[in-house]
């Protein structure tokens, strides 16, 4: 089969993903092989490829948000079957049984391994799945549209639920890439007050359209403090920004995976009066479950914008320099 392998980290610039042929893998036990459909492209695949977040092997392809269609199946699997569409996020495997899993929190837990990162991912047009962590996607989206909603926006559902976001408030959303842009919808839906701060003009065109109150650049001043935050952009000194425009009592969620280093905070001038900072570790399958549920229920559309697989470093160095306006994806199998 075909797939992007990242044989060393390196630059984007420089095109570390390499097109090459490579076993189809066998499902084992209550796994099941998936025909890769179209693969969301994720900050995390790009920061996995220059090395920011190290896997804990190479050479790794990557890849975590996929739509497809199930192959065939292992021994023991009784939840799939042949034909049936799927999706597969980040979080790939627990252990289920340590005092994070029991508690809920499977995202924190000690054993858990990831698609596209311990396990080989979607830039492939195969790849393995634990039935336990495969996702039915709902009706009336396609498999270009279904793609983001593996990561950018289960991740997004729980940046909203970390930062306390309510209806009738005020909320902030610091980079307006492929999360945010599903974000959004669902903040709106649950009618909250969004705005919206981006360095890309574009990307603030796509964010009033889809329903922002205000938008502005990061030094900009919003024109009222703000309840919760959710910081998308792996950018450190957007903390700040965001805690001093921050309400009495706010919080600022923390989305990414990997963020350049914070500076230095005044304590009175940003994280006095109670105000939260927090971090999203992942997600859990319940919060990728209610995301779906409620992305048919709104129902979100996704804006993408598709490649073919072979193009994915060219995606990646667009993704990096802002150049893509809602998602992109890789197409790989098609739709029938």
């Amino acid at each position: 089969m075909k797939a992007m392998v990242l044989d060393v980290f390196g630059p984007i610039e420089q095109s570390p993903l390499v097109l090459r042929d490579v076993p189809r893998p066998v499902p084992g036990t209550r796994e099941a092989l998936v025909r890769v459909r179209y693969c969301g492209v994720c900050h995390t695949d790009l920061h996995t490829v220059e090395g920011e977040i190290v896997p804990p092997r190479l050479p790794i392809v990557p890849g975590h948000q996929v739509v497809g269609t199930v192959e065939e199946v292992g021994e023991g699997a009784a939840r799939l079957s042949a034909g049936q569409r799927v999706g597969l996020a980040w979080l790939a495997r627990t252990c289920g049984v340590c005092p994070y899993c029991e508690r809920g929190d499977e995202n924190l837990c000690e054993s858990a391994l990831f698609h596209g990162f311990d396990l080989d991912g979607g830039y492939a047009e195969f790849v393995l799945v634990h039935e336990d962590f495969a996702y039915p996607i709902p009706d009336g989206f396609s498999d270009e549209q279904a793609a983001p909603l593996l990561c950018a926006g289960i991740i997004g559902y729980r940046a909203i639920r970390r930062s306390g976001a309510a209806p009738g408030r005020r909320v902030g959303l610091y980079g307006f890439g492929a999360s945010a842009h599903v974000a959004i919808q669902v903040l709106v839906h649950q009618g909250c007050e969004v705005y919206v701060f981006s360095r890309s003009v574009s990307h603030r065109d796509l964010a009033q359209r889809l329903g922002a109150a205000w938008t502005g650049a990061a030094e900009d001043t919003p024109p009222a403090r703000i309840d919760s935050s959710i910081i998308f952009a792996p950018a450190g000194p957007l903390v700040l920004n965001a805690l001093e425009h921050l309400e009495k009592g706010g919080t600022v969620a923390l989305a990414g995976i990997y963020m350049t280093p914070i500076p230095e905070m005044d304590y009175d001038k940003h994280l006095y009066h109670e105000k939260t900072l927090t971090s999203v570790t992942a997600s859990t399958r319940r919060d990728g479950i209610e995301l779906l549920e409620l992305a048919a229920e709104i129902p979100i559309r996704t804006e993408t914008v598709a490649f073919p697989l072979e193009e994915a470093n060219e995606v990646l160095r667009r993704l990096k320099s802002g150049r893509i306006d809602g998602a992109a994806v890789l197409r790989v199998a098609g739709e029938d």
